[in-house]
């Protein structure tokens, strides 16, 4: 059994409101995420596909990053702590996909499941201080400034194309198929 089956499988509720519709997509997400990585030793996270160099455990790490990025950057203007912020990323803008093999599957998956977590936080207190309208610290290059509801959506986004890589790979490592882990 992986650490993700003995948890319920979240999912969007039938007929949410928009909040709680964009949450629940993002937590299955999530959860998917976690199921396609989980219960693998350090060989399954390495594991590719085909011509691709993307891994799980690049997955897991990039995502951490990604999570990370968004809230506490972007949407609360905060620094990223550890590893980020000990990375030259103009030296090495891949670092965090291809440093992934120097760390355990368990470093791996707690550095995401933390990352997760802050996310949470900083998402929770965003609804409470403004709702899917409370716009992100930072602007773009062309000076609009996105809401944390244009964020939840881009991060839904980037989960659902990861999600489809892992689904591939973890395949290809012991054959594991399926939208949904075991209820």
């Amino acid at each position: 059994m992986t650490d993700t089956e003995d948890r319920s499988f979240p999912e969007p509720p039938a007929a949410g409101d928009e909040t709680a519709t964009m949450l629940g997509s993002l937590e299955r997400q999530r959860a998917t995420f976690a199921w396609k990585c989980g219960g693998l030793d350090a060989a399954g996270l390495q594991a590719k596909v085909g011509a691709s160099s993307m891994t799980l455990g690049g997955l897991l790490k990039h995502l951490a990053l990604v999570e990370d990025y968004y809230f506490t950057e972007k949407l609360q203007g905060g620094e990223m702590g550890p590893p980020w912020d000990a990375v030259d990323w103009d030296a090495d803008p891949d670092w965090d996909w291809h440093s992934a093999a120097e760390d355990t599957p368990e470093q791996l998956m707690t550095l995401w499941e933390r990352a997760v977590d802050r996310s949470r936080a900083a998402i929770e207190h965003a609804l409470e201080h403004g709702g899917l309208d409370q716009p992100a610290k930072f602007t773009w290059p062309d000076g609009r400034t996105p809401s944390l509801r244009r964020m939840l959506i881009d991060l839904i986004e980037e989960y659902a194309r990861h999600v489809g890589h892992a689904d591939l790979i973890r395949e290809s490592v012991d054959g594991l198929v399926g939208e949904d882990p075991p209820r």
